[in-house]
């Protein structure tokens, strides 16, 4: 990690977020806030932390990124065509009937998705599933998946946590995208999962707290979860709903509105 590669990562993370808000609106409709509060996780993971290969995408050796918040599929989309898995002119087709990239990801229709993903809470099950897999098969690759913080009002996603410190996964990081908004508004007034933090360490996770922004801070935690033995590791990032955009940030009503031309432009603007 030097300040060079830092600041390559930051301009794949400004370029999924273009494409993220582009896509959308060709679209009229899917998950912006999310989609952008992620887009640094995703680019560190895509550009620098992940062993893949898009021209060998089924590769038993790769790294694997779960996107357990399965509504988020366009930061996924934006990243996957940037690395090279399809052409980047199926981004215009998000949402279209007959369409590989539908508004959440299938396994079964595009290369480099591992798992079809938009039931919350399913996706890092998977992501557990699969992190075993490798340890009985003595394989030496990692596995990531990204939750959203309101996904932890699932049941099921501690079931799945439980089970990775159980099994001493400490080949699976998580990451929380922790920008404290939902659908319906606050996470803490529609049901609170805080402290989560507290909560991992009690389920027997390393715990990490960053600035999901912050490109730096997330190689760092990427590079400390690397070195972690006989537990799993989340990685709790601080994040803005619908980071980037002024008029986006902070507001759950863009949780999944699409912007209309009007704020394409404005919001493109911003971003350059």
């Amino acid at each position: 990690m030097n300040l060079e590669t830092v600041r390559i990562v930051e301009g794949k993370a400004k370029v999924l977020r273009e494409d993220i808000l582009k896509m959308l609106a060709e679209a009229g409709s899917g998950h912006t806030g999310g989609s952008l509060s992620s887009a640094d996780i995703v680019a560190c993971l895509y550009f620098w932390e992940m062993s893949i290969d898009p021209n060998n995408p089924h590769d038993e050796n790769r790294d694997r990124f779960v996107l357990s918040k399965g509504h988020a599929a366009p930061v996924l989309y934006a990243a996957l065509a940037e690395k090279g898995f399809f052409p980047r002119e199926k981004l215009k087709t998000l949402r279209r009937l007959g369409s590989p990239l539908q508004g959440h990801p299938d396994m079964r229709k595009l290369p480099g998705v591992e798992a079809s993903t938009g039931s919350l809470g399913q996706g890092i099950s998977w992501a557990v599933g699969m992190a075993l897999a490798g340890k009985i098969d003595k394989k030496d690759y990692r596995v990531y998946s990204l939750l959203g913080d309101g996904e932890l009002q699932e049941g099921m996603v501690w079931e799945a946590f439980m089970a990775a410190a159980h099994y001493k996964l400490d080949n699976l990081t998580a990451f929380v995208d922790h920008n404290r908004l939902q659908i319906d508004g606050k996470i803490t007034e529609v049901m609170s999962p805080e402290p989560v933090a507290d909560k991992f360490r009690a389920f027997g996770w390393e715990v990490i707290i960053i600035d999901g922004h912050n490109v730096e801070e997330i190689m760092r935690a990427l590079n400390k979860a690397r070195e972690i033995k006989g537990r799993p590791t989340v990685i709790i990032a601080e994040t803005v709903k619908g980071k980037g955009v002024s008029f986006m940030e902070n507001r759950a009503e863009w949780h999944g509105t699409a912007p209309k031309k009007d704020d394409l432009e404005k919001a493109l603007a911003e971003l350059l």
